[in-house]
């Protein structure tokens, strides 16, 4: 009888223990468990930040519009109402965001009556766990003049009226009120100025190409309001003409689906490529200027 008990008891030890065995082949054959990588979230609230583009790239399937304008320079004062009543640029925009990480863009703006086509490229993402400290995007636009040809317009060419700009913005979130970024940028013009010399020469009066950086930086004050503010700075030396650097101040406004920047500046243009080159407002002279950018989003 005893021996009868004992068989199935022995019997059911075994299947346990092989149980045991295959459960701890299957946990040691198991594939590791991979941990979601986690990216830092608004390290700016938008596309712009005054006047340059910001590392920030919308989610696939955002749609954009953008008002751009600037007011002419403050400096005299009451006489054209600090430049409201002076001659002032706007540039009408959209971009659509069709994969991840990439954006494409088209704006028009009635300086020179100049057309362009923009891509941005979000390269690299800070992490929350520091392994990747900041984030890397690339902006590069094309710029077309479509303004007739005319005794006063060197416009030989079609590739004539065709200026480009890229840049390389690494930024990085602080913490949850500071965002810094900077961006290193190349400006290329396929025609620029020139002049005759004493000997009846042509001479250009600047390079084709002109290198600069810009600082920029977000301070929040609350939720939805960012101070902001930027610097650019000339690296390239020309013959003649060569730019001022830009200091800039200004308020971002942030809802749901808009952003608002106004802000104190000496940019006058709009696009990258002429502030950089074709600026010479001074700011020891008081030469600024108020300007605004408005963003509309939409996610489809």
């Amino acid at each position: 009888m005893i021996r009868l008990i004992r068989l199935p008891l022995t019997i059911l030890a075994l299947v346990l223990g092989m149980n045991d065995l295959i459960a701890q082949d299957s946990t040691q054959a198991a594939a590791p468990v991979v941990k979601k990588i986690s990216y830092v979230k608004n390290t700016f609230d938008g596309n712009f930040i005054i006047d340059n583009q910001t590392v920030m790239v919308p989610i696939k399937g955002t749609f954009e519009f953008d008002i751009q304008h600037r007011f002419g320079t403050i400096e005299h004062g009451w006489k054209d109402l600090a430049g409201l009543f002076a001659n002032a640029n706007m540039l009408l925009g959209f971009s659509y965001v069709p994969i991840k990480d990439v954006q494409v863009g088209f704006g028009a703006t009635n300086d020179r009556m100049q057309v362009n086509g923009n891509i941005k490229y979000a390269l690299l993402k800070q992490t929350k766990n520091n392994n990747m400290p900041v984030s890397v995007t690339l902006f590069a636009n094309s710029v077309m003049d479509t303004r007739a040809k005319n005794s006063s317009l060197a416009i030989i060419n079609v590739q004539d009226r065709f200026s480009f700009f890229s840049q390389l913005i690494i930024a990085r979130k602080i913490n949850e009120k500071i965002s810094l970024q900077v961006g290193p940028s190349l400006s290329y013009f396929n025609n620029v100025e020139a002049y005759y010399d004493d000997k009846q020469v042509i001479q250009a009066k600047t390079n084709n190409a002109h290198i600069a950086i810009s600082a920029s930086g977000k301070f929040k004050l609350s939720e939805g309001l960012s101070l902001i503010a930027n610097y650019d700075q000339p690296i390239t030396q020309h013959p003649m003409n060569n730019p001022r650097p830009n200091i800039s101040l200004g308020l971002d406004m942030k809802t749901s689906g808009h952003d608002f920047q106004i802000f104190l500046g000496n940019y006058g243009y709009i696009l990258p490529q002429n502030n950089n080159v074709y600026n010479h407002n001074d700011f020891s002279k008081t030469q600024f200027l108020i300007g605004f950018n408005i963003s509309r989003l939409w996610n489809f």
